[in-house]
């Protein structure tokens, strides 16, 4: 092309060219990246080790609950603020998103744990037995009183990486699958390292927090939106999925350790689905899933620079709720290097 040729607008000046983007991982954090930077016109190229969005990530054992409100019971302000965005977010990009809310319920013996849930969170109303039964109308006559957070949403989140991969894909992106590459190798004006506990050689106060969940599936049961059954020694949730599926989870143990499941979890995970519905102790185990998080001390995520890699990363136990605010904030970052912060306490409300 000739220099007479090139289109310089009205100013006379070039365009700035967008920058060429190398992301490695395909985990809900380094997709939900690769989908902001394509939208903001950059060019990208994800590097997954596995052979398909989330093969290697924690992300395919998500619970998938889209719930800032019901998070705000034990996580920090930031959560609960940029995990508002997340429900809408994910409605633009891919398929499958329910807006039914959560339902917080309690045995009658732990009326006080539902006490403290409602005084720890927002945007919730408190439900009697008949409006329960309402809701769910299986878990009709089993709780008198529970609390209702209709605002929130949930996804399946093995259906919602593949949507996600198949957005990159749609939008000019390149997926390499079976592609193991240190960040440092990668071409590219900018890399994003978003490998989780895979990046711990490069953020050393970077730990893992071991969760465990089963997958059962059942005919006798049938729940609209995630159920959370509070408990003083393990809460419980239990997301419906298509096919007769729920998923319950999770454990938060703190080891980086990804071997099988203890007898314990095993124990109060089918313990707590038997609690909600007697109908769970004649489910199928379909599969049992044990991964690590990764978190920083303060269980926020951060994003930090070093050099032209920029790690996006300590997501905890927040990756759909919080991938989508964090991907507009790296975006951001490598748009306009001066806006990184180094946490989450530092982003203004």
């Amino acid at each position: 092309m000739s220099p007479s040729s090139i289109h310089h607008g009205q100013s006379g000046v070039a365009p700035k060219a967008q920058p060429h983007v190398g992301i490695v991982g395909a985990g809900v954090v380094g997709l939900a990246c690769a989908v902001e930077l394509l939208s903001r016109g950059a060019r990208v190229t994800v590097h997954e080790r596995g052979a398909f969005a989330g093969a290697q990530a924690c992300s395919w054992w998500a619970g998938g609950m889209l719930a800032p409100w019901c998070e705000g019971e034990s996580a920090e302000e930031p959560v609960v603020r940029l995990g508002q965005e997340a429900a809408a977010w994910w409605e633009r990009h891919v398929e499958g998103v329910v807006r039914k809310g959560t339902l917080v319920v309690a045995p009658s013996r732990d009326r006080t744990e539902l006490r403290r849930f409602a005084s720890r969170t927002s945007h919730c109303v408190e439900i009697d037995g008949e409006a329960i039964a309402a809701l769910e109308p299986d878990l009709a006559g089993r709780f008198a009183k529970g609390l209702f957070f209709e605002s929130e949403g949930h996804l399946d989140p093995r259906r919602a990486l593949t949507g996600l991969a198949a957005k990159v894909q749609a939008l000019g992106g390149t997926i390499h699958f079976d592609s193991e590459v240190e960040a440092a190798d990668l071409d590219g004006d900018v890399v994003l390292d978003c490998r989780g506990l895979g990046a711990r050689e490069a953020l050393p106060d970077l730990r893992g927090v071991k969760g465990e969940m089963l997958l059962l599936r059942t005919r006798d049961v049938t729940l609209s939106r995630p159920i959370r059954l509070l408990h003083p020694r393990i809460p419980l949730y239990i997301v419906p999925r298509a096919d007769g599926l729920f998923m319950v989870g999770a454990t938060m143990i703190e080891s980086g350790d990804r071997s099988a499941i203890s007898a314990r979890s095993m124990l109060e995970l089918l313990g707590g689905a038997y609690a909600l519905h007697p109908s769970f102790g004649e489910a199928q185990v379909v599969e049992i899933g044990v991964d690590a998080r990764p978190a920083y001390p303060d269980n926020l995520p951060r994003l930090t620079r070093r050099g032209r890699v920029l790690h996006v990363n300590g997501f905890y136990r927040h990756g759909f709720l919080l991938s989508p605010a964090m991907a507009r904030l790296a975006a951001e970052a490598v748009l306009d290097p001066t806006s990184v912060p180094e946490r989450l306490h530092d982003i203004a409300a």
